[in-house]
């Protein structure tokens, strides 16, 4: 390796979120002047629309995880905190088999009601912790040791809590 092309040689790490990356720039825009709504292509409007819009697929979420007896269900709302997300939907369930189901409940459902397609979906082999990325909403499926340990409810315990509906009970 040359000291002159040090970052030439270096190798290139895959970004998470590249191929959005590349799409914001390609229409003049960065992911942080979205996220944090700093673009003159979006509205105030069109802004609280997307908040909204980012609410009720991270309450549907919820919704899906419950149907597949996810348990300790939590929607935290970061926007502004962080600029990957405007929401965290954090549950846990009982076993691999049941982290795995619930994760592709949770995937099924929202591209059915919403057709919201996941970005990134990440660790449903082991199915210790299954991260859903949905670009606005980020949905987080462990198993309760994993969830100890990462402890994410106590990264964000200063995050404001969305209050969870009355989930019907499924027959």
């Amino acid at each position: 390796m040359t000291g002159q092309n040090k970052q030439a040689d270096a190798p290139k790490l895959p970004r998470p979120h590249a191929g959005l990356a590349r799409g914001l720039r390609s229409a003049g825009l960065t992911e942080r002047a979205v996220a944090r709504g700093q673009s003159a292509l979006l509205s105030g409007v069109d802004l609280q629309l997307a908040r909204e819009n980012g609410r009720q697929l991270a309450l549907s979420a919820a919704a899906a995880g419950f149907e597949k007896k996810a348990e300790d269900i939590q929607v935290i709302d970061v926007t502004g905190k962080v600029d990957y997300a405007d929401y965290l939907v954090l549950m846990t369930g009982a076993s691999d088999r049941n982290v795995a189901a619930i994760a592709r409940g949770v995937e099924e459902d929202l591209a059915r009601q919403h057709g919201a397609r996941a970005l990134a979906l990440e660790g449903l082999p082991l199915a210790r912790w299954v991260l859903i990325d949905f670009v606005d909403v980020v949905v987080h499926v462990f198993q309760a040791e994993w969830r100890s340990i990462y402890d994410l409810d106590g990264l964000w315990m200063d995050a404001t809590r969305v209050a969870l509906p009355n989930f019907p009970h499924s027959a």
